[in-house]
């Protein structure tokens, strides 16, 4: 089997072995992709593997040999699964790799705004804790989160696991699901809508996926219900916040901060209204990238290839005709 990787390099960038794909057939790996270089490099393809390169109908029609379409993430936004259901071409994706590690980031942005470790370490490289006569001294407000309210908006593998880690610190923690089951044995722990989630929350985090009716969810008339004093943290899809609408929320005090780890497009132009608002942490959508959960990507991305391989195909998202 010939397998091409249209852009492999934000996976592996080189710390990490492709020698299980190659263990299944001829593979040709790629860094990144341009558009008007996918059909020459897939030509020949029998299984694509892709991240973020687009396969529109346009493209998939001039695929001839292409039998197998691997997603190398959980999202496929980029993938024309109609087409590729019409052509019986089976989409994969990778459901779950990243859960620890997106949580994990979840916290690490929370924290930084209840302590901004980095200010307060550069003050003190910068001589200004030997320059002081106190023994301590702090240049921004520093927030325990102990009795604070966490509020999960979507409660899947990580929105759960961000909830565990929330209660582990003596957080509250509630909930706004569409599938309001199997509530977790939490004290105080309630499902709500999303509405009082976001005026009852200290701290909003977003896990859910971007669809039609959650796209652009946080805007102007939404943020108006958050507590000034309350955080927004995005780990999960940058469309799901209206930009503009956030960042004028934070230049006005209408939040205490945000932080983002996606954006509505990426790599993002410069004049994003994030890049530049108060009290804002942008990070470059590192949540996955961990390598311990890319060492799980790219082994779930194999098992998924093996399995077609074998006649039993697992976490196929178009469905196809047996």
């Amino acid at each position: 089997m010939k397998i091409v990787i249209l852009d492999g390099h934000a996976i592996n960038p080189g710390d990490l072995s492709w020698d299980a794909l190659r263990e299944l057939g001829s593979l040709e790996i790629f860094d990144r992709t341009a558009e008007d270089l996918i059909v020459p490099r897939a030509k020949e393809a029998e299984a694509l593997l892709t991240t973020r390169t687009p396969l529109s109908r346009q493209t998939l029609l001039q695929l001839k040999r292409l039998r197998y379409i691997g997603e190398m993430f959980t999202g496929y936004d980029e993938i024309d699964l109609k087409t590729a259901r019409e052509l019986n071409i089976p989409v994969t994706n990778v459901p779950t790799y990243g859960t620890d590690s997106v949580a994990q980031l979840v916290f690490a942005l929370l924290l930084e705004h209840c302590h901004h470790v980095a200010l307060h370490s550069a003050a003190a490289r910068a001589g200004e804790w030997s320059q002081s006569p106190d023994f301590s001294f702090w240049k921004t407000p520093l927030i325990e989160l102990q009795d604070k309210t966490m509020g999960i908006v979507g409660f899947g593998r990580i929105g759960r696991h961000v909830g565990e880690v929330a209660k582990a610190l003596g957080m509250r923690v509630i909930a706004a699901s569409p599938d309001q089951v199997d509530a977790p044995p939490w004290p105080g722990f309630r499902w709500c809508d999303v509405d009082e989630l976001l005026s009852a929350a200290d701290v909003v985090s977003l896990h859910c996926p971007l669809m039609p009716q959650t796209r652009g969810m946080i805007n102007a008339a939404s943020l108006s219900k958050m507590k000034p004093g309350a955080f927004l943290i995005n780990t999960s899809r940058g469309p799901l916040i209206v930009e503009q609408d956030l960042a004028d929320a934070l230049n006005v005090g209408r939040l205490a901060g945000a932080a983002v780890d996606v954006l509505s497009s990426e790599p993002p132009a410069l004049d994003n209204p994030l890049l530049h608002a108060k009290n804002c942490i942008v990070t470059p959508h590192i949540a996955w990238a961990t390598k311990e959960a890319r060492t799980r990507l790219i082994e779930s991305v194999v098992t998924n290839l093996r399995a077609f391989l074998e006649h039993r195909p697992v976490n196929v998202v178009n469905q196809i005709a047996a």
